[in-house]
């Protein structure tokens, strides 16, 4: 572990880096890391996607709820209607008969699986029949019926299906929101770590190129005086030349990562953003922590999306597993019945299909669905204990190679001031001098690659343990 003085060197050595010039192409805009993700998460249009189909998925589980919605239903008609009588005793021959009638009925699906309906009707009747009694004639009814499955639809229908399918469907929408802010976050916190160590390595390369054309001027001195013969001009030239490529590739590598950056956190109408030069202002600088492996584990299965998602389908293949078992079983209902002048009934419905094969063919396709979603659900789990591991390892890694390249670039910074004593001295040849800058170049970019790999490190494991959708969630998302 870095103890506080090294960490110290450290942030130091960065600072004076990071104040180094920079070939600018445009104005700069100065950027912290929170609030790229807060630009990443606003302007990801996958993000948008998937927010736009939890909203979709939200509005299908209340629509499945209306099934137990009360339905009225309401109804009338009239008829008139001139028939020919068979009777001696009839007056007329062919007496006219006019009716009136309205109905209503209120009907409501029961959690059970049954359905309860409550209907009246009114009849009103007028004929010139010279035998019936009353003319007109009023006639109403009232009554309630209940029918409720007692086999088939018993432990599930056709609306707690879609009431349970839709559920888990948000649920699955809501995980593929976290997942897709997950990968979000990742993706701009690595790719600003990446423009960090990018920028500190121009920094790094300009310095090279000002160190060589120091040693260059060194050199034309002793030739001018005398001490040197004019071939020694060669090899810093060279050398500079050499030095000024590598820095062209790390402005060039500093304008992709920039506009890697610029793709996760601005929109298509930031038009004057896409022109500004990013500055992440955050310090790659970091202080090394050790973690608790045992923990981020169950912090991982606790809140992958990824095992959301895979959730949500099993829950969804076991209500159709549920579904297609009952659609095998016989049919038999119970009708209770019963109205205002007392007519009062009961009486079974069997639906009994023979060989039922359909049924039964769909239970075995339900069945299977769901033992392949459990089978899935098992190797995500694994999955996610194998990528926190990987994670782990990689960061100890990052650690120790921090450690290490603040070993080689102390090494490197005194082998160069001693080889510059010993030039001065006349005890060494500009070759060297040239070599001692370009280890010291190397350590420098050693220290940055390990620092950078170490805070890209950190970003991975929160993705792989999904420590970081709380806080970046936004709060309507869950609408």
């Amino acid at each position: 572990m870095l103890t506080a003085t090294r960490l110290r060197v450290v942030a130091c050595a960065i600072a004076c880096w990071v104040t180094l010039p920079i070939a600018a192409a445009g104005a700069e805009r100065p950027l912290t890391l929170d609030e790229a993700l807060r630009l990443g998460v606003e302007k990801s249009e996958g993000i948008q996607i998937e927010r736009h189909g939890l909203a979709a998925a939200t509005a299908a589980a209340r629509g499945a709820r209306g099934a137990y919605d009360p339905v009225l239903e309401l109804g009338g008609g009239w008829t008139k209607s001139t028939e020919p009588s068979n009777s001696a005793y009839s007056t007329p021959l062919a007496p006219e008969i006019e009716s009136s009638e309205v109905g209503v009925a209120i009907r409501q699906l029961l959690p059970t699986g049954g359905a309860v309906s409550l209907h009246g009707r009114g009849v009103h009747e007028t004929t010139d029949a010279g035998f019936a009694l009353l003319s007109p004639a009023d006639a109403t009814r009232l009554g309630v019926e209940l029918r409720q499955p007692l086999l088939r639809g018993l432990a599930i229908d056709e609306a707690r299906l879609s009431t349970r399918v839709t559920r888990a469907d948000r649920r699955g929408a809501s995980a593929s929101l976290d997942r897709a802010l997950n990968e979000t976050a990742a993706s701009v916190e690595q790719t600003y770590w990446a423009l960090a160590a990018a920028r500190l390595e121009v920094s790094v390369r300009d310095e090279a190129v000002r160190l060589a054309e120091a040693q260059l001027e060194q050199t034309r001195a002793r030739v001018e005086s005398g001490t040197e013969p004019e071939t020694e001009y060669a090899q810093p030239r060279a050398e500079i030349e050499r030095r000024r490529g590598e820095l062209l590739a790390a402005r060039e590598t500093v304008a992709r990562t920039q506009n890697a950056l610029k793709l996760l956190i601005l929109g298509d109408s930031d038009r004057q953003a896409w022109r500004e030069d990013i500055v992440p202002t955050d310090s790659i600088g970091v202080a090394v922590t050790t973690v608790d492996i045992e923990a981020l584990l169950q912090g991982a299965l606790a809140t992958r999306p990824e095992l959301g998602a895979v959730q949500s389908l099993l829950e969804r293949r076991r209500a159709e597993s549920a579904f297609t078992r009952s659609a095998a079983l016989p049919g038999l209902d119970a009708v209770l019945s019963n109205d205002r002048i007392g007519l009062a009934g009961i009486a079974l419905v069997l639906d009994l299909p023979i060989l039922n094969r359909t049924a039964r063919s769909a239970a075995d396709v339900a069945r299977n669905a769901e033992r392949q979603a459990e089978a899935e659900l098992s190797r995500v789990r694994k999955t996610i204990r194998a990528e926190v591991l990987d994670a782990a390892v990689t960061l100890e890694t990052a650690s120790q190679r921090i450690e290490a390249a603040l070993a080689g670039l102390e090494a490197a910074q005194v082998q160069l001031a001693a080889e510059n004593d010993r030039y001065a001295a006349g005890r060494s040849i500009t070759f060297l001098v040239l070599t001692r800058q370009n280890d010291l170049s190397r350590a420098r970019l050693d220290q940055i690659s390990a620092l950078a790999d170490y805070r890209k490190a950190r970003s991975e494991m929160a993705r792989v343990t999904g420590s970081r959708i709380a806080g970046i969630r936004p709060d309507d998302s869950g609408d």
